[in-house]
């Protein structure tokens, strides 16, 4: 199966880039790269071995899928552009998190196959991440042509899969963003209350470095209840008082919504365990609220 990409961002050349690596031995190639930005394409072809091509319609008439590694809100855009003669027999992806197949609207009349491909994954460059991908898990969705192609692509790759239903894309998303880009919200509050305390930054970030990772990786191996521990699972009301006495209005928002989901895991984990008094001390604030209104 010969592979182009449009569009080169991050996603798009270290996908292209871990394909044409394993390309030998899975019997796929890398055809290309087209993008709006002629450099761009031209630098992910010179890094994938492959051709930069002018236009997206080039890229179609020389591959059998086609990978639209563009930013969500300009997929449509180029799905309306590429000529719809030239895509019968092709697959079309795309590699949104929220986006479902539906978005190459019309395409099945063409006899074309959509599907929507999303790596459990942060590109965060497009120089060396590639290296990571052997053991990323990736999400399929779409036409069960195409589902079933690539799912034998992934599995030659040696990258497990899992098919997910087109309602579930958001929901779906919305667990991959709080599972990566919102952790990062809660390890800087952390890291801003050690500073406070006169770490700098470097050392709040050294300092809890095994805290951090023992905990993660506690919870990836054997679950969250198993994993956890801490003033909200022991009912110590007073240290958690004065945890939200300390932290500014600011941290008692996230602290709140945190510590109510860790009591809802401690109540599950330890069911005759009485967290009355936890409970009323987390919910305080908006138990306040609802009498002035």
């Amino acid at each position: 199966m010969r592979i182009g990409f449009i569009g080169a961002g991050k996603a798009g050349c270290s996908l292209g880039k871990y394909f044409a690596e394993k390309g030998a031995q899975t019997g796929i190639s890398v055809a290309g790269y087209s993008s709006s930005n002629e450099m761009d394409a031209a630098w992910a072809a010179a890094f994938t071995g492959s051709t930069c091509f002018r236009s997206a319609d080039e890229v179609v008439a020389a591959c059998d899928s086609v990978i639209l590694s563009t930013p969500d809100g300009a997929i449509r855009e180029v799905w309306d552009t590429i000529d719809k003669q030239l895509i019968s027999g092709r697959i079309f992806c795309h590699l949104s998190g929220s986006l479902s197949s539906d978005v190459f609207s019309g395409i099945e009349q063409f006899g074309a196959y959509p599907i929507s491909i999303h790596p459990m994954f942060a590109f965060s460059n497009k120089v060396s991440v590639y290296q990571q991908l052997n053991h990323v898990c990736f999400t399929l969705e779409g036409h069960q042509k195409a589902v079933s192609v690539w799912e034998q692509v992934f599995a030659a790759l040696g990258n497990e899969t899992r098919q997910i239903a087109k309602e579930c894309k958001p929901k779906y998303h919305a667990a991959a963003s709080m599972l990566s880009n919102q952790v990062i919200a809660v390890l800087e509050t952390g890291y801003g209350l050690l500073r406070e305390c006169g770490f700098s930054d470097n050392e709040a970030r050294r300092f809890s470095e095994e805290l951090v990772r023992a905990n993660v990786e506690h919870v990836i191996q054997d679950g969250s209840m198993a994993a956890l521990t801490g003033p909200i699972e022991r009912g110590d009301v007073k240290t958690v008082g004065k945890h939200l006495s300390v932290i500014g209005a600011g941290n008692q928002m996230l602290y709140r919504a945190c510590a109510g989901k860790l009591l809802a895991l401690a109540q599950e984990k330890h069911p005759k365990r009485e967290y009355g008094a936890m409970r009323d001390l987390l919910h305080a604030p908006e138990e306040g609220r609802r009498r002035k209104t």
